[in-house]
């Protein structure tokens, strides 16, 4: 599923990574990687706010939704 549809605090694997070669790319960048865990920390503004890696990112709905866990 989409990482839209994920509640917030709950851990996620990113399953694989969707749309065209330099968004796949410039997410990889920022630590978006199969296998990697997520956890929604919260939605502010059509943005959605990430743990990733031990940092906090945040990432547009358009591009959270090109995110599989």
């Amino acid at each position: 599923m989409p990482l839209t549809l994920c509640p917030e605090g709950e851990e996620n694997i990113i399953k694989r990574i969707g749309g065209k070669e330099e968004i796949r790319r410039h997410l990889e960048n920022l630590g978006f990687v199969p296998g990697g865990t997520i956890t929604i920390v919260s939605r502010a503004a059509g943005n959605i706010i990430v743990n990733i890696k031990e940092s906090r990112i945040a990432v547009s709905s358009e591009m959270a939704s090109k995110i599989m866990v």
